[in-house]
């Protein structure tokens, strides 16, 4: 594999939230980065993928199916996606001796605990959508691949519909909104992600699981109190609710706080406090008219 700024990068789902903060950071870096979009590249076909990453160095996996609610009655096409499409990547990239880093999510978690969750907890899975991620997992790791899972959670960011961008909508046009303080998790700020991406691979971190998510703990009440300052609006309009006004297909994980161990034990600076981060990228994630999905909110 070429070293540093030499290495070929390749972003697999590209057009995504965080696969755009993926594509700018690497390129801003000086690294040498192709984005792949669903257009570009079908990962559930495994010649197509062995021909994308023939001539890489370093496989970033950003492609998921991410419809939590869809997913509980369409399992099988997130499944294609996010455990078989990672099965293709991570055999490409055993094949063409590439580095791949996978994204995974805190969804393959069970949600139950109340300190924070450790790279080698037990994957538990409570909704289809963490089952596909999870098999995922599994796959990459029994790939021979010389893979980095990445763990994610709570993401935001300026290139695609956020629960930032939709707190700030709802706000604007009720005047108040009622937003559940009983999930527990860490907001965090694609940017960021794509940064300890960049970072790990720099640092030549051993094959294995980490977490990219922010420093410290919030609900979603708090995270929506703060955007809708940013947004300049009254906190006040912010109400809290519970899980129960606000129920929906797939369950949630009540506790997504996840450790950062096997990040500062090769070198890797955790994210930053959650608060301070969405202060730095309010503006960038506000800028554009709102939109999104539904947001935990009653």
């Amino acid at each position: 594999m070429q070293q540093g700024q030499q290495q070929r990068w390749v972003v697999v789902g590209a057009a995504g939230m965080l696969g755009q903060d993926l594509v700018a950071v690497l390129a801003d870096a000086g690294r040498t980065v192709r984005g792949t979009t669903r257009a570009d590249l079908d990962v559930t076909d495994a010649a197509a993928c062995r021909a994308a990453v023939r001539d890489a160095d370093v496989v970033v996996n950003a492609a998921a199916y991410t419809r939590v609610d869809d997913a509980e009655t369409d399992e099988g096409a997130a499944f294609a996606v996010n455990a078989v499409g990672a099965q293709h990547l991570a055999a490409a990239c055993a094949a063409a001796g590439a580095r791949l880093v996978h994204v995974s999510t805190d969804y393959v978690l069970d949600g139950t605990s109340t300190t924070p969750c450790p790279e080698d907890a037990p994957l538990a899975p409570r909704s289809a959508y963490g089952r596909t991620k999870a098999a995922g997992e599994w796959a990459v790791r029994a790939s021979g691949a010389d893979a980095l899972v990445v763990r994610t959670a709570w993401l935001y960011g300026a290139g695609g519909p956020s629960f930032p961008r939709t707190i700030a909508r709802l706000a604007r046009e009720r005047g108040g909104v009622d937003v559940v303080d009983d999930q527990r998790g860490q907001p965090t700020w694609t940017r960021d992600v794509a940064r300890v991406v960049r970072d790990l691979v720099a640092v030549g971190a051993p094959a294995g699981t980490y977490h990219a998510t922010s420093s410290g703990d919030a609900t979603w009440f708090d995270l929506a109190r703060e955007v809708v300052a940013s947004a300049g609006l009254d906190p006040a309009v912010v109400r809290p609710t519970t899980s129960a006004a606000f129920v929906r297909p797939a369950p949630r994980p009540a506790y997504s706080v996840l450790a950062h161990d096997t990040l500062r034990a090769v070198g890797v600076p955790a994210i930053g406090a959650w608060c301070e981060r969405w202060a730095l990228a309010a503006a960038d994630v506000l800028g554009d008219p709102p939109g999104g999905p539904p947001a935990p909110v009653a």
